[in-house]
């Protein structure tokens, strides 16, 4: 089984001290390859140098996300527009919109999101979006430029049906994390996971946050990281109602596709 963890944040100051050993166990459960989350300016020149560091294993997205906004310049601007031409960045992205917490203005939000649209439309290459408690928004703006970009994926999907097939009908991918494990608050994801499309689904643990509550036995320190997208896979594939060989096959295939990674044997 080859995995493709599409969301992890390793460059979350958490892995620091291990990496090294992070990247060897995720290897020991299949997880092979991995794209590294930029979600500031910070995180992204960092994703970048941590894929340069690791060809053969991580690559990067940049970006920023929604609750960074308030710090989106026209410096910010002209950084990830180099970083996103650099051939170890395969996103745009995080980015999108976060109306649960607003740690950025809304308006804010939304400038700084239709900017990152703007450069994905620049530099052809997909989006890696979130989006939480902010569908009519998001999928609004992203309407207005999705024809103009190649990929775009929802990263983190935890929404409801009826986003799920806005998003599809955009001819969006939709990540699926571990909050499907999560039965207080993601057992509606085991119904609709059944839904997307094989050639639309990938998967990812979102490292270090978001550690499957069904891992057993779980771990003391509660970091999540990519040798758990192997359980997320196995859940995934239980409620689709399909062998994880399979699954795996095809949402490494996808990823592959999506990144324009090339196929391993």
């Amino acid at each position: 089984m080859q995995l493709i963890d599409i969301g992890a944040n390793l460059g979350h100051e958490s892995f620091r001290h291990d990496l090294a050993d992070v990247i060897r166990r995720a290897a020991e459960h299949g997880v092979n390859r991995m794209l590294v989350t930029g979600a500031s300016r910070a995180d992204s020149e960092h994703a970048l140098a941590l894929a340069r560091a690791h060809p053969d294993v991580l690559r990067a997205t940049a970006g920023v996300h929604p609750h960074h906004a308030i710090d989106y310049d026209d410096a910010t601007d002209a950084l990830l527009r180099e970083l996103a031409r650099q051939p170890e960045v395969r996103a745009v992205g995080e980015t999108g919109l976060d109306y649960n917490r607003n740690y950025s203005p809304r308006d804010v939000q939304l400038q700084a999101f239709e900017r990152q649209l703007q450069i994905a439309v620049e530099v052809q290459k997909p989006l890696f979006l979130h989006q939480r408690d902010a569908h009519h928004d998001f999928v609004a703006l992203l309407r207005r430029y999705r024809d103009r970009i190649p990929a775009a994926v929802v990263h983190c999907f935890t929404d409801t049906a009826a986003a799920l097939h806005d998003y599809l009908e955009l001819d969006c991918h939709i990540g699926i994390t571990g909050w499907i494990c999560d039965e207080r608050r993601g057992s509606h994801l085991r119904e609709l996971v059944r839904e997307i499309p094989a050639n639309r689904l990938m998967i990812e643990t979102d490292a270090p946050y978001l550690l499957p509550r069904t891992v057993r036995p779980q771990p003391a320190h509660r970091r999540n990281e990519p040798m758990y997208l192997k359980h997320i896979c196995e859940e995934i594939a239980r409620d689709r109602g399909e062998p994880a060989e399979v699954t795996a096959a095809n949402s490494t295939a996808t990823a592959e596709a999506f990144f324009g990674l090339p196929a391993r044997t």
